[in-house]
């Protein structure tokens, strides 16, 4: 049932029961319900070719509703005025009829069931997309038994969300179809997060991407950026499915899709237009999800239960803080405390903010009091490091796993002009970087590390002016392949200093490639090191962006990836 539709049975039953009793009334309101379908109808018929807008239909279901409850208690209030020289008894008498006893309503202890009766999009409709994806779907019990798993800590907050805007709870169920629930989901077209932000959409909407963090993972923000986006493509297309399938593959393309299907006289909706497979399929999925979840027992399917209630709360933090200490002071595993907080890419919380944390309900009151303990200095590791020849700010911050712009705001620093035995202060992880292993650089490892067959790895640090592009085309290797080995976008910007994997196919049967750690000599210079290891000077910059300038000296190691059959002694 849609909620138009139960909304008009409500209204219907309400004048029934006001008719037997207020004749008046219901002649009149008869007469306001008449003039009220009559304007609709003409309406509706001067634009035949569109279909009608959703808000509007309930807006005015919901006039009919208010102006029927409106004219009821008139009706009631018109017997007291009215009929002032009736026998005061027969007044009290009519006001004092029985009246049913109050009913508490009933607790819902399953969100699934709560979603059920906020679903508000047409889910009697079935066609071919709709009916292929039920069929994968009512086949697949484990993957809505992991679906409930991965959804449970963030589905209550979205839904409660979701209803503060009195949009349709399909929209809560969107994740499922972007992301599989999974906060940390990334597609090699740059789309990031649960609602799989692109980065571009995501800056308009306030979702701030650096070193530190991605608010496209911000699970809070997200979410609402998300349904601002839903909601305006709504107010725009007038219909949840062409705002559907706009969020999917952009406004732009649904109006072109829309003006050319008006234009040669063709049904403007979804199901009609002209798409890209991947937004006509978007849509089917979103409804075919929904029907299963509104009827499980239909298609066979058992959702775990997850409770209607909060699963976590936003703590103030107030500044900077190691994330293996969040762990200790709030009892919360820290791989918990990074799926909660997706959008931290470190070991600590951003220098700059967000300031906050997302903790479980149940540990975040114990969280705040501890926190009121805490001095500035155990709030992070310090350290002081001398500056050492050949050092700059980026090798320095890479090798304390933090950011240069940090270095500089910590230093007061106006530059990133640094002098040899120069101190500095350094923010250090409590723990070692295995602890962090939902941090941004740990997750990447084992996809940068992983072999691809007939060929050899080299590690490439990104230098000013880099792209991706350009480094692929430096390597000779595809630039779709190389952001696919580096879990990026082939249009994501690079960070200075950043570490790539570069996989290049072994060209000869007699070739073995090994990284070489090769320890300077006296008279070495970088010309004479490419020639010996039969590489050129330009690839031994990249391999080692701490060299000053080429400078090199007596024992100091320089990292090759060589071919060792061919090597000149």
């Amino acid at each position: 049932m849609t909620k138009a539709y139960y909304l008009q049975n409500q209204t219907g039953n309400r004048l029934g029961s006001a008719a037997s009793k207020h004749p008046l009334a219901t002649v009149a309101l008869s007469l306001l319900l008449t003039g009220c379908q009559w304007v609709d109808s003409s309406a509706l018929s001067a634009n035949k070719r569109e279909t009608r807008s959703e808000v509007a239909e309930i807006e005015e279901i919901a006039e009919i509703t208010e102006a029927a409850q409106t004219e009821q208690a008139a009706g009631i209030a018109g017997v007291v005025k009215i009929d002032e020289e009736t026998p005061t008894t027969e007044v009290v008498a009519s006001l004092e009829e029985p009246q049913p006893a109050a009913v508490a309503p009933a607790v819902v202890n399953d969100l699934w069931v709560r979603i059920q009766s906020g679903l508000g999009l047409n889910l009697d409709q079935n066609n071919s997309r709709i009916q292929a994806e039920l069929n994968w779907y009512k086949s697949h019990q484990y993957y809505f038994s992991q679906i409930a798993k991965r959804s449970a800590p963030y589905l209550y907050f979205i839904v409660k969300e979701a209803e503060a805007r009195e949009v349709p709870l399909e929209l809560a169920l969107m994740p499922i179809v972007e992301s599989s629930y999974d906060p940390f989901a990334y597609s090699h077209a740059g789309a990031s997060g649960l609602w799989q932000f692109m980065p571009e959409t995501g800056e308009h909407f306030g979702l701030e991407q650096n070193w530190w963090y991605d608010g496209r993972r911000d699970v809070v923000r997200s979410t609402r950026a998300a349904l601002d986006y839903l909601q305006s493509l709504h107010k725009r297309f007038g219909d949840w499915e062409l705002a559907l399938a706009a969020f999917n593959s952009g406004p732009g393309r649904v109006s072109r899709a829309v003006r050319q299907n008006r234009e040669q006289g063709k049904s403007t909706r979804f199901w009609a237009l002209d798409l890209p497979s991947e937004t006509t399929a978007y849509v089917p999925k979103l409804i075919a999800i929904s029907k299963v979840i509104r009827n499980p027992a239909k298609y066979g399917i058992k959702l775990p239960a997850i409770p209607n209630r909060p699963y976590f709360a936003k703590v103030q933090i107030g500044s900077q803080l190691d994330m293996a200490k969040a762990a200790q002071l709030s009892g919360v595993d820290i791989d918990e405390l990074y799926r909660l907080n997706p959008g931290l890419n470190r070991w600590s919380t951003p220098p700059d903010g967000p300031h906050h944390l997302v903790i479980p309900v149940n540990h975040a009151e114990d969280f705040r009091t501890k926190l009121t303990t805490l001095s500035p200095e155990e709030r992070l590791n310090w350290h002081h490091y001398t500056v050492k020849a050949g050092d700059n700010l980026s090798v320095i911050a890479e090798r304390f796993s933090t950011s240069v712009e940090a270095l500089q705001d910590i230093n007061k620093l106006k530059s990133s002009i640094i002098l040899v035995d120069q101190r500095l202060l350094m923010p250090m992880p409590a723990k070692a970087s295995e602890t962090y292993a939902l941090s941004a650089d740990q997750r990447l490892a084992p996809k940068q590390n992983s072999s691809v067959a007939g060929s050899y790895k080299i590690e490439y640090r990104v230098k000013s002016g880099d792209s991706v592009s350009s480094v692929a085309q430096k390597y000779n290797v595809d630039v779709n392949e190389l952001a696919r080995w580096n879990d990026m976008s082939p249009r994501q910007g690079l960070q200075l200093n950043q570490k790539l994997a570069i996989w290049k196919k072994k060209s000869a049967r007699h070739t073995v490639m090994r990284k070489v750690n090769y320890k300077v000599r006296t008279g070495d210079s970088l010309s004479k090191i490419a020639t010996k290891f039969n590489v050129n000077v330009d690839q031994i910059r990249d391999w080692n962006t701490d060299l000053n300038e080429g400078y090199i000296h007596p024992g100091q190691l320089v990292t090759l990836f060589v071919n060792v059959i061919r090597i000149n002694y």
